[in-house]
């Protein structure tokens, strides 16, 4: 059996999604092909970097794209991890499932905080709700074709 291809999409593919995939290569690796695309990509978060880092998960050398660019690939699932993304989703052909699971913007929440340490709290804090999203994969998702 092959491992389920899951796709996390964002807006900007800098932050949320980027974190998803990060998790389920970390914690998943054995049952799931993770990828991560955005709608508008902005480019890589630093301290999306950073927080992942502080959990021990290095998503340093991952990279910002556009979901155009994973076109061709068979996804069993797409996780739409933001309203944006989830309002501008394209189609996918054949059995890919299409779910939306909402995160906060921690980019958008941090520009808020009184503080440096009040805005690392909301990356923490979402980087904390993003595993526990991804410990419960596959949560019923079947690979397409079984």
């Amino acid at each position: 059996m092959g491992k389920l291809k899951i796709l996390f999409l964002c807006t900007g593919n800098s932050c949320r999604s980027q974190m998803a995939e990060g998790w389920a290569r970390q914690l998943k690796g054995d049952s799931i092909e993770p990828y991560s695309a955005g709608v508008e990509p902005h480019g890589m978060n630093e301290i999306a970097i950073q927080v992942m880092k502080e959990a021990g998960v290095d998503i340093s050398s991952q990279h910002s794209k556009h979901v155009d660019e994973l076109r061709d690939v068979p996804f069993d699932l797409v996780v739409t991890v933001c309203d944006d993304a989830h309002e501008a989703c394209p189609v996918f052909s054949g059995k890919t499932r299409v779910v939306h699971v909402r995160f906060d913007d921690p980019p958008r929440l941090a520009k808020t905080a009184r503080n440096e340490s009040e805005a690392m709290e909301h990356y923490r804090r979402v980087r904390d709700e993003i595993r526990a999203f991804v410990e419960s994969l596959p949560g019923g998702f079947e690979k397409v074709g079984q």
